[in-house]
């Protein structure tokens, strides 16, 4: 049975965070393509995408990751990853993407790993 994603945004001292839980594939991907334009993100702040709650994650999930790094770095900030979960993780490493994506084990850490740049 398919699980829905979920997709909570928030602000933070760092830029945003974008937390999302279920499913990331085919069918909800466009969420969060759709989610990418309205993000509050300035130079020299911090994306964190929050994967803690994701049990799945395809291609089309893969892709409008590297499309949230795209974002983040158009508006010259910086992407982190936060909480991966081990089975997606997996995935990450066996196509290259833990070479392009800062990952940490909370978005805590991420946030504390964070070094505003000026513009």
């Amino acid at each position: 049975m398919t699980q829905h994603l979920t997709l909570h945004t928030r602000p933070t001292v760092a830029g945003v965070v974008i937390e999302l839980a279920g499913e990331l594939d085919h069918h909800s991907a466009a969420e969060v393509r759709e989610a990418l334009p309205g993000l509050a993100l300035r130079a020299g702040q911090q994306l964190v995408l929050d994967l803690g709650g994701l049990t799945f994650c395809d291609s089309s999930g893969i892709t409008v990751l590297i499309a949230a790094r795209n974002h983040a770095l158009a508006a010259a900030a910086s992407i982190a990853l936060a909480s991966v979960p081990h089975r997606v993780s997996r995935v990450f490493r066996i196509v290259g993407l833990d070479q392009v994506f800062p990952s940490y084990p909370t978005v805590q850490e991420a946030q504390a790993a964070w070094h505003p740049t000026t513009g």
